[in-house]
């Protein structure tokens, strides 16, 4: 038996217009900002939220979390921990966009996949870590 299985993790929630994050039980109720009072974003597990001075990073993060994606990397026990790629700046998530309006390839899925340019990541496989 997993010795993670039951463990009860705290998970991350972003507030992307104060450019906050913080990390909260796992249930189904409204955390809100504690500047803003906005209900907060369920980021997953595995966010590290980006220095408050970094536009690019929080760009990024916006685009993600709007896209559906959570940054997570957990599997149902916790042992495999293999955190799915997410894109870090601005310039990333204009390239998988623009390379995946080129394939045809959702926004989620195109912002999944580690290497844009590569068809094969940005089509089935990546829209396979939208979990």
């Amino acid at each position: 038996m997993c010795r993670y299985a039951m463990t009860f993790y705290r998970v991350h929630y972003v507030c992307v217009p104060c450019r906050r994050s913080h990390k909260y039980a796992w249930d189904d109720a409204t955390h809100r900002c504690t500047s803003c009072r906005r209900p907060m974003v369920f980021a997953g597990h595995d966010f590290a939220a980006p220095r408050r001075r970094n536009d690019s990073g929080w760009a990024a993060v916006a685009a993600v979390l709007g896209a559906g994606l959570r940054y997570e990397g957990f599997e149902v026990c916790g042992c495999g921990r293999q955190p799915k790629f997410r894109p870090r700046t601005r310039a990333q998530v204009r390239a998988r966009r623009r390379v995946g309006r080129r394939l045809g390839v959702s926004e989620a899925g195109a912002l999944a996949a580690r290497d844009p340019y590569d068809a094969t990541e940005c089509g089935s496989s990546a829209l396979g870590q939208l979990r």
